[in-house]
Parts: structure tokens; C-alpha cells; sequence
């Protein structure tokens, strides 16, 4: 997409702090971080959303939480983390580009 943030984060034209990259995923640190350690965990193909998630475009989702462990420990989270997707304005997402975010560092207290 040509107006996509993390589109251009992934294609370069957009500089980020990678912490892992393969063929079918990006995370890089958020610029403006929630917790000790904030890690955004993107797709390269651009799904708008949870809301468009379909049985091909979910084995991203898969592989994504497949590498979450490693990708946490590679940034020195021991103890645990988080992981938050938000979908949709009203569910708090500001770029439409499905991502997740890895939360850790700390103690992280309870949500809701």
C-alpha cells in the first residue's frame, strides 16, 4: 500500500531498529514506547486488519506467534511479556497494517 507507514518501514524507505526480520515478518522497536520493552510485530503482506484475516493470510498471524518467543528473549524479556493486537478505530488501532505489539521489561499488570 503506498500510504502505509509499516509498508514502508518493510520496503526500506522507512528506517526502523530491526530485532528480526525473515520473508514473512518484521519486528522492529516501537518510537514510542509503552513499556521497558516494545517490539512491533508486523507482516510483510498488508492486511488492513484482524477483521481481514482469512486462512491464508492467518498463517502470517501463525508465524508471527511462532517467532514471538525468540524474538522476546532476543531483547532480554525473562519473565514474560505481552502481546496486544488492536483491531479497528474504535478498538485503538492507529495504522491500519495488522501488527502486534510485544510489552515487556517489567511486571505488567492486569488488563481489564
Amino acid at each position: 500500500m503506498d500510504n502505509c507507514v509499516f509498508c514502508k518501514i518493510i520496503d526500506g524507505s522507512i528506517p526502523s531498529k530491526k530485532v528480526y526480520e525473515d520473508d514473512k515478518m518484521l519486528a522492529f522497536y516501537d518510537i514510542e514506547p509503552a513499556a521497558p520493552v516494545h517490539v512491533v510485530m508486523i507482516p510483510k503482506a498488508h492486511i488492513k486488519s484482524a477483521d481481514e484475516l482469512d486462512e491464508q493470510s492467518s498463517l502470517y498471524v501463525a508465524h508471527i506467534f511462532s517467532k514471538a518467543g525468540e524474538i522476546a528473549r532476543s531483547v532480554g524479556i525473562k519473565n514474560g511479556y505481552r502481546i496486544v493486537n488492536n483491531c479497528g478505530a474504535d478498538g485503538g488501532q492507529t495504522v491500519f497494517h495488522m501488527h502486534f505489539h510485544l510489552l515487556g521489561g517489567k511486571t505488567l499488570g492486569k488488563m481489564g
